[in-house]
């Protein structure tokens, strides 16, 4: 039984998160021959403030990108 864990921030609209469950989904039954009705996959979104990249929290970093 697959279970996938996808992390992004928040933002995604419900047809964009379909459409990682769709194409996710379909990936584990081409390669991997798994049954679709046994794949879980979690949408977990995180606010930018808690998630870091490049050294800094999201929000920080995209504030510096816009100066």
């Amino acid at each position: 039984m697959p279970y996938v864990n996808v992390q992004i921030t928040k933002g995604a609209s419900r047809q964009q998160k379909a459409e990682i469950v769709k194409d996710i989904t379909d990936s584990l039954v081409r390669v991997l021959g798994k049954r679709p009705e046994y794949i879980h996959i979690v949408i977990q979104e995180v606010a930018e403030e808690n998630w870091g990249f490049c050294g800094m929290l999201t929000d920080d970093w995209k504030a510096a990108q816009s100066e």
